[in-house]
């Protein structure tokens, strides 16, 4: 199957009110454990490189966008390639010749008036090459070393009628919202703002997304779809399930050296995460 396109995605979950699942990839186990995961649950899927990804991967975009492209094609349901939170205009620029339809572009560090330039020009530039463009506004926290914000306090929060000016200013095709959600959470205890959602989605007419999934409990997932979430970021869960796997299985197995023997393992934890999680997206 050729590559999906990440706004084909999004754009037919708005349409039935549903939401795709955009699972952040490392390693090509991690591209392989979303693909498996999704081809079971039998649903399309987006894998996610960050550009802190890209910085592990000594800089280098390519090696894995190509061994996920090269996945992709291959997987029973539709994939599709999407550069995650990007801060390097460098780095933007590569995301057409390295198979990626979409990119988050994220300047939320910067002050309103600075985020909206700098998204403006990204978004211009983006669709220039035919991108669909993803941006944040408000503070989700837990991101490149900034320590969470009270996920509740009020200058961590989207504000609705400062995200539609946003919007309609930035020309971005969806919007990352802070609702209460963060980044990098290991425990899933974090509580979502649905108040605050509904509102959201009442002042704004492009597709949601929801960052720092991996902390919520099933039912403020499910919540979050009903509330007009289109698209879900999962990132840790998955980091959470591989090194579980890997150190369960080297305890049992002191002596093990094959990486094959434990990768194993941690892929099809990773899989099986992603489709009781895919399966929880759907569970309305």
């Amino acid at each position: 199957m050729s590559l999906a396109a990440t706004g084909e995605l999004v754009a037919l979950a708005a349409g039935t009110g549903d939401a795709v699942p955009a699972f952040n990839v490392i390693t090509l186990e991690h591209v392989e454990a979303v693909i498996t995961g999704a081809e079971s649950a039998g649903a399309p899927v987006i894998l996610q490189v960050s550009e802190n990804a890209v910085k592990f991967r000594y800089g280098r975009l390519l090696p894995l966008a190509r061994a996920a492209t090269a996945a992709a094609e291959q997987a029973s349901v539709p994939v599709a390639l999407h550069l995650d939170h990007v801060q390097s205009d460098d780095l933007l620029r590569q995301t057409p010749d390295a198979g990626f339809s979409s990119v988050m572009y994220d300047a939320s560090r910067l002050p309103y008036a600075e985020n909206l330039a700098a998204t403006r020009a990204a978004a211009d530039w983006a669709h220039a090459q035919g991108l669909w463009i993803e941006a944040e506004l408000g503070e989700v926290g837990g991101k490149n070393g900034r320590p969470p914000l009270d996920a509740h306090a009020p200058a961590a929060r989207t504000d609705p009628a400062e995200a539609r000016a946003f919007v309609a200013d930035s020309g971005v095709d969806a919007l990352a919202v802070a609702i209460g959600s963060v980044h990098a959470m290991t425990t899933r205890t974090a509580a979502l703002d649905h108040d605050l959602l509904g509102r959201l989605t009442a002042a704004l007419d492009v597709p949601l997304v929801l960052h720092g999934s991996s902390g919520l409990p099933d039912a403020e997932l499910t919540a979050a779809v009903t509330g007009g979430i289109t698209k879900v970021n999962v990132g840790t869960a998955l980091n959470l399930a591989m090194t579980s796997a890997i150190k369960e299985f080297l305890t049992a197995h002191p002596e093990a050296v094959d990486s094959r023997k434990y990768l194993t393992v941690a892929r099809e934890a990773m899989a099986e995460a992603v489709a009781r999680i895919i399966g929880v997206l759907r569970a309305r």
